[in-house]
């Protein structure tokens, strides 16, 4: 059955509600070949992609409007030093989640080439009644993700996919990752110019 949501071409155009069949788009995932890519470009591409759960109460929807790259050699990935029992999974193959909890909450990340994965941290809810989604904690509160999430498939699995969505009219900005200690300069913090729902601390450029 369609649900009731909300999409909106920019972050100034006004919200515009539509009927989509969610259980119906659900079947229609980006392919695992779509990940099987530099991890930079699937964080610059998949911006403006829904993120779509299968929730106890109904369907949730949101876009995507911030992201972060992990790439090879890079000090700040988990996978820096090779696999382990926690990182396992961004050696899973192309669009497996990989989940990990600190500070008292979960991350959720989309693998790419082995060991890189791409961090979601922001979506603009486009079904009615999806909590606060900026920040990577909030997003995985909002979607129910947790570690039972952690090695299972953005493509084909039961409850968490990525798909295609209107293509954005915002400019991209490009900036360094927070929250982080190590390779803090690095510009791999991926965000929609404008959008309200990037999260905190915003990149410089995003206002204009």
């Amino acid at each position: 059955m369609a649900s009731r949501s909300w999409t909106a071409e920019s972050s100034s155009s006004p919200r515009s509600y539509v009927a989509v069949d969610w259980a119906r788009a659900f079947e229609h995932p980006r392919p695992r070949s779509w990940y099987d890519r530099p991890t930079t470009v699937v964080a610059r591409a998949i911006l403006g992609d829904w993120l779509v759960g299968r929730m106890p109460g109904g369907w949730r929807a949101g876009r995507i409007v911030e992201t972060e790259a992990y790439v090879a050699n890079d000090p700040a990935s988990h996978a820096f030093r090779g696999p382990t029992p926690r990182n396992r999974s961004m050696f899973a193959g192309p669009g497996t989640w990989y989940v990990y909890r600190i500070h008292q909450v979960h991350c959720a990340n989309l693998t790419t080439r082995p060991g890189e994965a791409v961090l979601l941290r922001a979506v603009e809810p486009i079904t009615e009644g999806l909590p606060n989604t900026r920040g990577p904690g909030r997003l995985c509160r909002a979607f129910g993700l947790s570690r039972e999430e952690d090695g299972s498939s953005a493509i084909d699995g039961p409850r968490l996919r990525v798909l295609p969505g209107p293509r954005s009219r915002e400019p991209l900005v490009l900036a360094p990752r927070v929250g982080i200690r190590k390779a803090q300069r690095r510009p791999l913090r991926f965000a929609l110019k404008g959008n309200r729902w990037v999260s905190s601390p915003r990149p410089p450029g995003w206002a204009g």
